[in-house]
């Protein structure tokens, strides 16, 4: 109490001094006021935190089999044992097909899906499971969502390097179509970057975003061509799947190994022009509200 008596002597003063002069004192007050980061600036920031980033994917990834006692072998038996399940079951059961290379077609379209699932489950809550570290240390929290956009990289060409090296075993001779995954990896990395920083950015404010998601992925699977190919699809199904975003990225996929099965350029330009808008989406997102982010959290 004692430290409050200077100050009320002046404002006491000071109230005094304006009544002399007909005058109204000032009401206190804390201007909170403050521009927004712009596209710009933000990415000022997040190429000077550069290092940060890939300190953070690495750390995510070898944390996530750390202390599986296969390790990092679960990285490539995931996403072999899904695929040749899904080829099995449709093969056998659904009697779908794909000329003699049924399972290597599998197995490309799950490389491109299962990286793109990963990323956008773990990346749309990224900013709020993140808070701990974001509270203590300054970072624009873009960086979030974009490092499990890394991270799961990791694990992407850990798959594509199992598809390159299983496909002669199951019977298909890759060649000059093997260059289709460049970029495939490309869109479909910008595809996977666009949906986590418009789906981060949201679940701030709206925490049901996590359950919208875990919903979309159970039902985006299968109106995405990995387990039959968009050709043998008519009516309002093959319209969902031509503007579907991943329909682009994963017939680049096949289009590496067994052959795509739809026009390569409509359907890539599909993917890129949703990569454009959500991209800007996201960046105008997390300019305009990272200053506030932490109010949230």
């Amino acid at each position: 109490m004692g430290r409050l008596r200077p100050l009320r002597t002046l404002m006491t003063a000071l109230t005094s001094e304006l009544g002399e002069r007909g005058a109204s004192p000032p009401p206190l007050s804390v201007d909170l006021h403050g521009s927004a980061t712009g596209p710009g600036g933000l990415a000022r920031a997040v190429w000077a935190h550069r290092e940060l980033l890939g300190i953070l994917a690495r750390k995510e990834f070898h944390v996530r089999y750390r202390r599986a006692t296969f390790g990092v072998l679960w990285a490539v038996a995931l996403p072999v044992l899904q695929s040749l399940v899904l080829a099995v079951v449709f093969s056998k059961v659904a009697h779908i097909r794909h000329a003699s290379h049924y399972p290597v077609f599998v197995l490309s379209g799950m490389a491109a899906w299962l990286y793109f699932a990963m990323a956008l489950a773990g990346g749309s809550t990224s900013i709020v499971d993140g808070s701990d570290l974001s509270s203590r240390v300054y970072f624009p929290r873009i960086l979030l969502p974009l490092v499990q956009v890394a991270t799961n990289l990791y694990g992407l060409l850990v798959t594509v390097g199992v598809l390159v090296a299983l496909s002669p075993v199951l019977g298909v001779g890759l060649g000059s179509g093997l260059v289709y995954l460049v970029p495939g990896v490309v869109v479909l990395v910008l595809v996977t970057a666009g949906f986590v920083l418009v789906a981060s950015a949201l679940h701030v404010y709206f925490r049901d975003i996590r359950y919208v998601v875990s919903a979309a992925l159970m039902m985006w699977m299968y109106v995405t061509p990995v387990i039959y190919p968009p050709a043998d699809t008519h009516g309002p199904l093959r319209a969902a799947i031509l503007a579907n975003p991943l329909t682009g990225v994963v017939e680049l996929f096949h289009a590496s190994t067994v052959g795509a099965t739809v026009s390569l350029a409509a359907a890539v330009s599909v993917s890129l022009a949703w990569a454009a808008v959500l991209l800007v989406a996201g960046v105008s997102l997390h300019s305009r509200f990272d200053r506030v982010f932490a109010d949230l959290l």
